[in-house]
């Protein structure tokens, strides 16, 4: 086994990221993931013989894979069957309010206006410029570079004398209040404050500046055919063959840490890997929380559990509908957004939740459709064990908010339940949190972990690290973690260079180096 090789712990978005991009720089990768098959949370599970997506299904920032596979040398078009949505998702507030949003923003804009009046409309392309703004302030700087601290390193690369653009993010105001700015409409409130649900968050507690996330997608929604697994089984594939390692049924319960450098790893079955780095591609609580050793828990810190982000209750079903044309992605809302987040911080699924359905593949209405369901929960699947009566009132109270929106389901239709428990089980240390910290006040967002930690040689990726959630975040975290290797490689390579050059010592060249 070569002792110059970096681990990958975890074969989700991130670690397949940094696996193709290490691999294609040559660097020894060994992937190494508990579970039987690639993704993390981009899983697939079978429902009375159907494959359905059991993780993200929303694919945006498409230039983001693209520029991944490419610096893999692939193309991306050679593994992923990608077509654009013109419809970027259909929302419902009952039988009779319905509004979908679409790729063309001027078509929105006049969706909007028939549904809310010319007043909406107006609100909502003040509301998209000013998203755009904040996304355009902080794509380079913050999104898509290191982790950086809050105000004076993130004005240093926005630019020193661009004191405006610091002040526009916003990120003293609740997004919530912001929204009032735009529209009087409460429910293209809750629209565009459902986003920060995709970072796993409250629309009253995060900062305004998170408006940005309905500016990308606005930028387009992507469905990839095959589902959102295609995606992972690409990754590996482009790994392997730039030379990628990958051991599955491979959990690591240990990492190696040698005068506060990681070395290597211990499976659970006692063997011993070594390694000159390694990536972990799990959330850093886990890390924090000592489930890969005393000595590892020094890396960084865990989540206190009143800082995690929302878990979820998850319906995959195959089932027939009725009352109601599915797109790909649908929203039915709540009669009480207030009330629905109240709940979830009281620590329980909400009464009257909002509910998420993805209708998967192209089957009509005749026949039964692959759907995921999805309604926010807490993140306590560590600390409460939902019940069979908790989880038929869960389905009970989700089927009502799809009636009360048109959309029927068959009834005792075939499905199967996931709640925080079995996301806690699958997620060691996060109480089943699917988005790592919660992006609740202005500094949630500067203190999720970066790629590097206190140890050496030891790096995170993922959607619970810097810069965020969402498959496109993970993505970018994976090729961030594959930099900082690669940059420590390189100067590891250096100092040892200069100190086996005429025998001169380490100390020596790293003086010379520091000047």
């Amino acid at each position: 086994m070569e002792k110059d090789q970096t681990i990958i712990i975890g074969a989700g978005i991130g670690g397949l990221v940094s696996a193709a991009l290490l691999s294609a720089r040559g660097v020894p990768v060994t992937v190494l993931e508990k579970e039987k098959s690639p993704g993390g949370k981009v899983r697939q599970l079978d429902v009375d013989g159907a494959a359905i997506d059991a993780g993200p299904t929303v694919f945006t920032m498409r230039d983001v894979i693209d520029e991944i596979f490419a610096a893999a040398g692939s193309n991306s078009d050679d593994h992923l069957g990608l077509q654009r949505a013109d419809t970027l998702a259909r929302h419902a507030w009952s039988e009779d309010e319905r509004l979908d949003l679409f790729a063309d923003p001027e078509k929105s804009a006049d969706a909007i206006g028939r549904f809310a009046g010319a007043e909406a409309a107006a609100g909502y392309r003040s509301f998209s410029s000013e998203a755009e703004r904040i996304y355009r302030i902080l794509d380079r700087s913050m999104l898509r570079n290191s982790k950086v601290s809050w105000p004076l390193p993130l004005m240093w690369r926005i630019g020193l004398w661009r004191i405006g653009d610091l002040i526009a993010i916003r990120p003293y105001e609740s997004l919530w209040k912001v929204l009032g700015e735009h529209f009087d409409d409460p429910r293209l409130r809750q629209l565009f404050g459902r986003y920060t649900t995709y970072c796993g968050s409250s629309p009253f507690q995060t900062p305004a500046t998170l408006m940005l996330i309905a500016h990308v997608e606005s930028q387009g929604v992507w469905k990839i055919r095959g589902g959102m697994n295609a995606l992972a089984q690409a990754l590996e594939t482009v790994a392997r063959k730039n030379g990628a390692r990958f051991r599955y049924d491979a959990a690591v319960t240990k990492i190696a840490v040698t005068k506060n450098r990681a070395n290597g790893v211990q499976l659970e079955s006692g063997e011993w890997i070594p390694a000159a780095s390694v990536v972990c591609n799990a959330d850093p609580s886990a890390l924090g929380s000592g489930h890969f050793g005393v000595n590892a828990s020094q890396s960084v810190s865990a989540t206190p559990r009143h800082k995690r982000s929302l878990s979820a209750m998850v319906w995959l079903a195959k089932a027939k509908t009725s009352g109601f044309d599915l797109d790909h992605h649908n929203v039915f809302f709540s009669s009480d957004y207030p009330a629905e987040f109240a709940d979830i911080k009281s620590g329980k699924p909400p009464e009257q939740p909002t509910a998420y359905v993805c209708k998967l593949g192209d089957a009509g209405t005749s026949g039964p459709q692959r759907l995921q369901i999805i309604v926010n929960a807490p993140a306590n699947g560590d600390s409460h064990q939902y019940s069979s009566e908790e989880k038929a009132k869960c389905t009970a109270n989700m089927l009502r908010t799809l009636t009360h929106c048109g959309l029927e389901m068959e009834p005792d239709f075939r499905h199967r339940l996931i709640t925080p428990n079995d996301f806690s089980t699958l997620f060691p240390a996060t109480g089943g949190a699917l988005y790592g910290r919660a992006s609740h006040g202005w500094a949630a967002s500067f203190l999720r972990p970066g790629s590097r930690t206190r140890i050496h040689g030891l790096y995170c990726a993922g959607g619970a690290t810097h810069p965020g959630a969402g498959v496109p975040m993970a993505a970018l975290s994976g090729r961030l973690a594959s930099e900082a290797v690669l940059s420590d490689r390189a100067s590891t390579s250096w100092f040892h260079r200069k100190a086996t050059a005429g025998g001169m010592s380490m100390r020596s060249a790293m003086t010379n180096a520091t000047g």
